[in-house]
């Protein structure tokens, strides 16, 4: 396939802009002689420097214009007409604010005094204030993507968005990592989600990007946080409206690439000063494509593969809730979700089989038309308790279960022909696939806080335990009768028991110096118990026990307030699960399949980041990590002179990562917005399994992400966003080459904001595909793959009901962490 290269897609880019600064450039404005003065404040009241304040019409949201705050945090907008405008004042890492109703007479010299960034920190009597955010939010302890700041979302699902992410890759099987580093932690809404491999990425792509708010990114969590996850943890944040009165929202979007995709969905939100009731539904439907090619040689063999595969699913999500406010400092909340989901999947995989001594003559072809037939559904139910009784001293409580089931039913026939042209059958094998995972979580958690020692102390205990029965039922169909072949057929159990307890302390240590540290131990008891249908195959079970400590230490320095340095420490863990220990066959066909490693070893990785924040708004970030027995999947043939090729898990010896990232918004004129995401990373894997089976694989790798939004006639924004990601190594083994993507967009409000339609088309030159190699015990294998990325899509939504006044809200889990951190 055709790679293109860095500097065509610079020369496009440069093409891009150039055309928008040409149309910047030429707007003018009328001089006049008002103005309006102000200066600006951080929540810590420091001045805030360099900031952008924009002055826009009322009349119909035009920039005016901009000015920059100077070393005192003050700025003054000159040359002004009288009439009714609006302030909007940004910087990155800060909410933005937006003064409404300022009327300006002529001549007018008008003062706003000293505006601070925190909502209702300031008394305005001739303005309203509100906020919004910016696209990347950089925090003490995240970094927060606002999903809602792009409008090329429209049509997307979670996983989509992830890839847009900053610091955030995902792999061509749906894998995600941070930072370079693989194991990251899906939570929704504070709450771990227990899914892995495939039922985690059907999961992810049937949550449409309208439902979600926004994704928090927690690279290197502190002890308040459980330790699973080396790469950290990626929360993912639903909608929910906490302003007073009625309110809710509908939302509708459909997508066509080669297959078409919808999206229905609405939320409604009732609260008062005693109560706060919530719910929401969605509903959607997907289709989509996959196609791979591979050429494998193995052993004396070559196998020139193709694998076409179509899918169309449906899933239907709900979640309803309440919060009761027993006093002022007491709120007690219960919260029920889940979804049901289908998916039909149809597959055709045929390989070619040629033998030494030139690999030309074909000696026969397989056939594999699979059908699958898939069906899920889970439900989660929290209750939550919290008490603020003094101020930054709270007890919370939560208590979870969740329950999730994947059933499937496949057939799958494998038919050798003498030629590609399906001509004299060689042999025909049918086989039916039955698998069914049922997951049960409990989860207690109580975390307590109070001032101590001009600091905050936060202890607290977590008692998990899950339950995983995996029954796996192989069958040969043999004249229309299928026999189970109780050699390949199994039940695997997989009980997991993890009783945690933390202290953590922070403190600032001066004016420019604070610190947070914290350790949390972890006693982990699991079992994996692997029954197969043939007693005479039965192994004894894997069990697990031991304790881990888990220290982290965090330290902040700010010299002065545009400069902020953070160094952080820690350790993590990554414990395997069901989808990589259950050794039962997933396949595409007798020669190619998945199969999992049931004596598969907990990973422990170490990690240290320093970071650098400059005028609130460019972010830098150094990180180190070395892992112990990486998990890792691999590539490899099944058997000395098989043809079969399988995926699998393994245990490296080590892993070093080496890793970097840059994110800086920018502003180009008056009308012009930007934001530039750069990350790299240097990865050194390293194993040997014996008998010539080593793993010494190092690759750079490094992505670019940009968006750039500007406003068009007519009320209309456009936007024009992109990612170019470079060669890099997937697993442990396979490397793959680059991979780039072009996107547009529109974006128009109606009916005084409350309704939204937004036009997208992404992956404009369909070059996110994905190709590279392996080489690993035998099996050399050259592949390639693309799927339904280029897509147009159009998105309509609509808010009705109350914006007062936002009363309290109950705050759980990762929500109430990023709080205690940030102060």
């Amino acid at each position: 396939m055709k790679l293109i290269h860095l500097t065509q897609i610079t020369r496009i880019y440069a093409i891009c802009l150039a055309v928008l600064l040409s149309f910047l450039l030429g707007l003018t404005a009328e001089a006049q002689n008002a103005q309006i003065n102000g200066s600006l404040r951080d929540d810590l009241n420091e001045a805030v420097i360099y900031a952008s304040v924009a002055l826009h019409s009322s009349a119909d949201s035009s920039l005016v214009k901009v000015a920059i705050t100077n070393e005192d945090g003050a700025f003054k907008i000159t040359d002004l007409a009288q009439g009714n405008y609006f302030v909007k004042a940004s910087y990155v890492g800060l909410a933005d604010l937006e003064l409404r109703d300022i009327l300006l007479a002529e001549g007018e010299n008008k003062e706003l005094g000293v505006l601070q960034f925190e909502s209702g920190a300031t008394e305005l009597s001739e303005v309203t204030v509100t906020t919004s955010r910016a696209l990347v939010e950089v925090k003490p302890d995240r970094t927060v993507f606002n999903v809602q700041g792009t409008i090329n979302s429209a049509g997307e699902d979670a996983l989509a968005l992830m890839k847009k992410a900053p610091s955030v890759t995902v792999d061509n099987n749906d894998n995600i990592s941070v930072l370079g580093r693989t194991g990251v932690r899906i939570f929704v809404d504070g709450k771990v989600l227990p899914l892995s491999g495939n039922d985690l990425s059907a999961y992810l792509q049937n949550l449409p990007a309208e439902q979600i708010d926004r994704i928090d990114i927690i690279t290197n969590p502190g002890a308040k946080y459980e330790a699973q996850g080396n790469a950290g943890i990626i929360d993912i944040r639903l909608k929910r409206d906490e302003s007073h009165g009625t309110n809710g929202s509908l939302s509708a979007s459909v997508s066509q690439g080669r297959e078409s995709r919808y999206n229905l969905s609405g939320t409604m939100n009732y609260r008062n000063k005693a109560m706060n009731v919530f719910g929401s539904l969605g509903y959607g439907d997907r289709g989509g494509f996959n196609d791979m090619l591979f050429e494998s040689y193995q052993y004396t063999f070559f196998l020139d593969e193709i694998n076409n595969s179509t899918f169309n699913s449906t899933n239907l999500n709900y979640r309803v809730g309440t919060d009761f406010f027993i006093d002022k400092k007491q709120t007690i909340g219960f919260l029920l979700g889940g979804s049901i989901d289908t998916r039909d999947n149809d597959s055709e995989n045929i390989i070619e089989i040629s033998d030494e001594p030139d690999f030309t003559a074909i000696d026969s072809v397989l056939f594999a038309s699979n059908t699958a037939n898939h069906d899920g559904g889970n439900y989660t139910i929290n209750v939550n308790y919290r008490y603020d009784i003094a101020k930054d001293k709270s007890f919370n409580l939560d208590l979870d279960y969740g329950a999730y089931n994947n059933s499937s039913n496949r057939v799958s026939p494998n038919r050798y022909y003498r030629t590609s042209n399906e001509e004299e059958l060689l042999s025909e094998r049918i086989n039916v696939i039955d698998p069914e995972t049922d997951i049960d979580i409990y989860t207690a958690k109580a975390d307590y806080e109070q001032p101590l020692a001009g600091g905050k102390v936060g202890i607290g205990a977590k008692l998990s335990r899950v339950i995983s029965d995996n029954t796996f039922l192989f069958y040969n169909q043999i004249e229309g009768v299928n026999i189970r072949d109780d050699g390949r057929s199994n039940n695997f159990k997989y009980n997991e028991s993890v009783y945690a307890a933390y202290l953590s302390f922070s403190r600032p240590i001066n004016r420019h110096w604070s610190f947070s540290s914290g350790v949390r131990l972890e006693q982990t008891d699991a079992e994996g118990t692997l029954t197969p249908f043939d007693p005479s195959l039965t192994e004894p079970p894997v069990i697990q026990n031991y304790l881990s400590v888990f220290p982290n230490l965090g330290l902040t320095w700010t010299p002065k307030p545009i400069h902020s340095f953070n160094l952080a420490i820690g350790r993590r863990i990554n414990r395997p699960d069901y989808s990589v220990l259950n050794p039962f066959e997933n396949r595409l066909s007798e020669l190619s399949y998945e199969k999992g490693n049931p004596r598969l070893q907990a990973e422990i990785v170490n990690n240290i980041e320093l970071g650098w924040t400059y005028q609130y708004r460019y972010n830098f970030k150094l990180g180190y990590s070395r892992t112990e027995d990486q998990i890792t999947r691999l590539i490899a043939p099944d058997g000395d002179g098989s043809k079969a090729g399988f995926i699998t898990w393994a245990n490296l010896a080590d892993q070093t990562v080496i890793s970097g990232n840059i994110s800086a918004p920018m502003q180009f004129g008056r009308h012009w917005n930007a934001f530039f995401n750069f990350s790299s990373s240097y990865i050194d894997n390293q194993a040997d399994y014996g008998n010539g089976q080593v793993v010494d694989v190092q690759a750079f790798t490094y992505s670019i992400y940009s968006q750039h939004t500007f406003p068009l006639a007519w009320q209309v924004r456009g936007e024009v966003s992109g990612y170019y990601s470079g060669p890099g190594v997937w697993g442990g083994v396979f490397e793959y080459e680059s991979s780039w993507s072009l996107n547009l967009g529109l974006q128009r409000k109606f009916l005084n904001d409350q309704a939204n339609v937004k036009l997208a088309v992404n992956d404009i030159f369909y070059e996110s595909y994905w190709e590279g190699f392996s080489n690993f015990a035998g099996l050399e294998s050259y592949g390639s793959g693309r799927n339904d990325t280029r897509r147009v899509s159009l998105s309509a939504s609509y808010n009705f009901g109350n914006q007062k006044v936002k009363s309290r809200k109950r705050k759980t889990g990762l929500e109430e962490e990023s709080k205690r951190v940030g102060k």
